[in-house]
């Protein structure tokens, strides 16, 4: 029904945009540092990187809450559309989203740690490259039978097929909550080891320099 088509296609720009504030609030919080030449400062100090990343964590979590609290809100009043019409079954969805979006962050800012301030371009493409397998906008059916199984492990793409499945025929599948909850975790895991290897490995070779060059 058009209900459901404007349902889903409002509910997936806002969460989608959720997932890129908080990826973006890890990354840029760092490219600003990059930016200003403030990096080897701070880590000049007794600042360790899980205190860094603790301030970056926060920093995402306020900027992401204040985003989706004015998308929200501006979706209410122009199109009279409730995020949460579906009451607490949305609330894990966008735990899982969030966790993903942190997981990107940690990706991006490893990156750009590891391989200079010549890599941020990451902080920009990565959230391009991802709706494609993310089902935000079509079922993951519709995509090559070749790119389904690499969607599948992509947290973000089970999100939004539950979200689809709730709105257009009422059904909450407990399976796939699971699922995109432990694929979150496995990522946020995996890239948190990847950015405490890339901060070694740039103290390590003494790297930190380029960011005053570059």
């Amino acid at each position: 029904s058009e209900f459901g088509f404007i349902t889903v296609i409002i509910g997936a720009v806002i969460l989608w945009n959720f997932i890129l504030r908080v990826q973006q609030g890890i990354a840029i919080s760092l490219l600003e540092d990059v930016w200003t030449r403030n990096l080897v400062n701070l880590f000049a100090s007794p600042l360790s990187i899980g205190q860094y990343l603790a301030g970056l964590v926060l920093t995402s979590i306020f900027t992401s809450l204040v985003a989706l609290s004015f998308m929200t809100a501006a979706a209410w009043f122009l199109f009279t559309y409730n995020l949460f019409q579906f009451g607490f079954l949305m609330l894990p969805f966008i735990f899982i989203l969030f966790f993903f979006g942190l997981a990107l962050g940690l990706f991006t800012t490893a990156t750009i740690l590891r391989f200079g301030p010549s890599s941020e371009i990451l902080a920009w493409s990565i959230p391009a490259f991802i709706p494609p397998f993310s089902g935000v906008f079509y079922p993951i059916g519709t995509l090559p039978l070749w790119l389904q199984p690499v969607a599948k492990i992509i947290p973000s793409s089970h999100v939004f097929e539950g979200m689809r499945s709730i709105v257009l025929s009422g059904t909450f599948d407990f399976n796939r909550l699971i699922l995109a909850s432990i694929l979150a975790v496995v990522f946020f895991i995996v890239m948190y080891w990847y950015l405490l290897r890339s901060y070694r490995h740039v103290l390590r070779k003494g790297l930190f320099t380029r960011f005053m060059t570059e």
